[in-house]
């Protein structure tokens, strides 16, 4: 469990970074993360660090599918996390 813990911090803190790179390189007009790549770390755990990083660097807020699906990934995540706890034995 303890490691788990330490995966979730780690892919968030990634995700957040990954946001600002994104939106750095977008500024200076160079070669650009892709959404793909935004989604995935996302998808793998990082959806709090995602969302907080659209949100801090008002990136990808314009794109349906970081405004409406970082939120639902995030619930989800939330909605399994409380469902884990509840269970625990």
């Amino acid at each position: 469990m303890k490691y788990l813990f330490y995966y979730i911090i780690f892919i968030n803190f990634a995700a957040f970074i990954l946001m600002a790179s994104d939106k750095r390189r977008a500024k200076k007009k160079r070669g650009r993360i892709p959404e793909a790549a935004l989604m995935f770390f996302a998808l793998i755990g990082g959806c709090l660090g995602a969302l907080l990083g659209m949100l801090a660097f008002r990136h990808k807020t314009r794109h349906p599918k970081f405004y409406i699906g970082l939120p639902l990934i995030t619930a989800a995540y939330a909605a399994i996390a409380v469902l884990l706890l509840i269970k625990k034995p």
